[in-house]
């Protein structure tokens, strides 16, 4: 069976629709048996995605409107601006602000593997070990299930959702 092409969002239509104050995920792609995934962000002006860093995918940012900044791990700066396309590669670390008009962009890359609960490995306990280990649920996106490496997320680092105050 051969798969049908189709028109999945307008960005233009869905910028007009949001609310105004509408921040985070505006639009990410959903289909079943897809190979990519992409997201369609709204960050406020001056707002944020703190340092983080993508261990397996490699992601490919275009911006659409507004500017900003994006930080890279060895202290550089690049400019964002309508229709930049930045590269970012597995493994680099990277850090995202909004520009006074905020910032729109669309990220797409590779499709993740789907989470899977699996049992944990049997092991005799140590001498060393003590305590249970910290809930790491406030660390887990609400919009698309990414564990965040920062302690204190306020943003996504994948989708840009932002976090729920705690």
């Amino acid at each position: 069976m051969n798969a049908t092409p189709q028109v999945l969002a307008v960005l233009d239509d869905l910028l007009a629709s949001a609310a105004p104050d509408e921040r985070g995920a505006l639009w990410h792609l959903a289909e079943r048996g897809r190979e990519l995934d992409a997201n369609y962000v709204r960050l406020a002006p001056g707002a944020a995605v703190g340092e983080h860093q993508e261990d397996t995918l490699d992601v490919l940012l275009l911006v659409l409107t507004g500017g900003g900044r994006l930080r890279t791990g060895d202290g550089g700066i690049l400019d964002l601006a309508p229709t930049t396309v930045t590269w970012l590669p597995r493994t680099s670390r990277r850090a995202l602000e909004a520009g006074p008009e905020g910032l729109t962009y669309l990220t797409v890359h590779r499709r993740r593997p789907g989470l899977a609960i699996t049992s944990a490995p049997v092991r005799a306990p140590t001498a060393q070990e003590g305590g249970e280990a910290p809930c790491m649920l406030g660390l887990v996106c609400p919009e698309c299930g990414r564990l965040s490496a920062d302690r204190a997320p306020r943003f996504c680092s994948a989708c840009g959702e932002r976090f729920p105050e705690r």
